[in-house]
């Protein structure tokens, strides 16, 4: 594997620690020549690599997994320095990102076609190839089962890879990448590190065949735009705007815990955080009181430190978003109940905040927060909530809790977006498959027709002479 931290730096980010404002990692950015480079490199280990026989390439990332397995207190660390996720947690999805070059080292064999019922002196099959070099951008919030996910199912398909880990969490994504790289022949998996214009040259290359990209709607529109004007493949996974809503006769304390649960993990910052809360009149008052008990329960500090349940926001930038929409929500009449303000403290930190009673036409509901917050809105029925909780151009995942079966089944089947959760915030069998909605996205990001996407059809008829 080449990285670009080796060769001359063109441009230079500096990055503060956010959870003490200090100096952190620099990232050194690739510019276009050496993306260039990288690509020539995975272009070249392209023919060997699909030669490799499924079994073999599935032995490799079996490999690779244990590798990631042995240094995730090491990865937990990096991660937890650089983007000020929680220790415990950070580590725990290293160890998922093991797991998912291990489950990709499974579902990738005996998935090469299917055979046609055509003449009986002749053969006709559909084959699946390998797409050739996949560009795989991946997010800094939760970078390594991101990266390890998209990564897997695009080598085990017999793809070559060039990775870009986000500037957010470059450190943490390269050195994930490493480890697999050891695994594997040379030049199979390539780095760049870098910012946007990085990702742009990637992205842009004409030796990409496919681009596999979770981050942001804006960025998924660019790339998007870029792919498709050279006839590529893009596969994304973006933002959301996920709902959760609380039908009549739920358990108050019940429905807190999960709204909690799903919009403060990660001081709210995954892309399935929870970001609009609705709630049926007849609770409110309760949920929305328990809500508040809980977020003040929460022990915001250091992210390295076991007893902190709530670490600081990636950077002051993201800081600035989140202070910006709850801000514009309460100058429109929504009600802070608690929090609602940045901690006087060095980093990035901001309190876990409950507002209720929020107006619809506001920033804090229609755009990607991305932050400690759960906005309540107060609705009359279920059928309301679910109406509102469709209103958006986000369509990744949503919530409802409910004690009635029908209501779970409607809501499973009029909610437009590409995961309905009932009872449960997060969760979810292995192997399952979605596609995102809207500015969320399109193309199965996980699960077994994820592999699918990374590979294409040949029909070949076969006779003899």
């Amino acid at each position: 594997m080449t990285t670009t931290d080796a060769r001359p730096a063109t441009r230079t980010l500096e990055r503060l620690d956010p959870a003490t404002g200090r100096p952190g990692r620099a990232v050194v950015c690739a510019d276009a020549d050496q993306v260039a480079a990288a690509v020539r490199t995975a272009r070249s280990a392209f023919a060997g690599w699909r030669a490799t026989s499924p079994a073999e390439r599935a032995g490799l990332l079996r490999e690779a997994a244990t590798a990631v397995r042995a240094e995730a207190d090491e990865l937990g660390d990096l991660l937890c320095s650089t983007t000020g996720r929680l220790r415990g947690e950070a580590r725990e999805s290293a160890v998922v990102a093991a797991d998912l070059l291990d489950e990709a080292a499974v579902a990738g064999l005996g998935r090469a076609g299917r055979v046609l019922a055509g003449a009986p002196a002749a053969m006709d099959v559909v084959r699946r190839e390998p797409r050739g070099i996949v560009a795989v951008v991946t997010p800094w919030n939760d970078p390594y089962p991101a990266a390890a996910g998209l990564i897997a199912a695009a080598l085990v398909t017999g793809n070559t890879v060039v990775h870009k880990p986000s500037e957010r969490s470059d450190a943490p994504g390269v050195r994930l990448a490493g480890l697999v790289a050891q695994a594997l022949p040379a030049g199979v998996l390539e780095v760049v590190s870098g910012d946007a214009a990085t990702g742009e040259a990637l992205v842009a290359h004409d030796d990409v065949a496919l681009v596999a990209h979770v981050g942001s709607s804006a960025a998924g529109r660019r790339i998007a735009a870029a792919v498709g004007q050279r006839g590529a493949r893009a596969l994304l996974e973006n933002g959301g705007k996920d709902p959760l809503v609380v039908d009549a006769g739920v358990d108050p304390a019940r429905a807190a815990e999960q709204i909690a649960t799903g919009a403060f993990a990660n001081a709210g910052q995954l892309c399935t955080a929870v970001e609009r809360v609705y709630v049926v009149e007849e609770v409110a008052d309760a949920v929305v009181a328990e809500l508040a008990r809980r977020a003040e329960e929460l022990v915001v500090g250091d992210p390295a430190d076991p007893a902190t349940t709530t670490g600081p926001l990636v950077d002051a930038d993201q800081l600035a978003v989140v202070a910006a929409h709850v801000s514009g929500a309460v100058e429109a009449g929504a009600q802070v109940v608690t929090g609602g303000h940045r901690l006087d403290r060095p980093g990035s930190f901001y309190a876990p905040t409950v507002l209720d009673r929020c107006p619809d036409d506001v920033s804090l509901l229609r755009e990607e927060t991305f932050g400690p917050v759960a906005p309540v809105v107060r609705v009359a029925d279920f059928d309301e909530a679910l109406r509102r909780a469709s209103a958006s151009a986000y369509g990744l995942a949503a919530t409802v809790l409910t004690p009635l079966l029908d209501h779970a089944l409607h809501a499973a089947d009029v909610l437009e977006v590409g995961t309905v959760k009932v009872n449960a915030v997060f969760g979810g069998a292995p192997g399952g498959s979605a596609d995102p909605r809207r500015a969320s996205g399109g193309g199965a990001g996980f699960g077994p027709d994820l592999l699918e996407e990374m590979t294409v059809r040949k029909a070949v008829h076969l006779e003899g002479l």
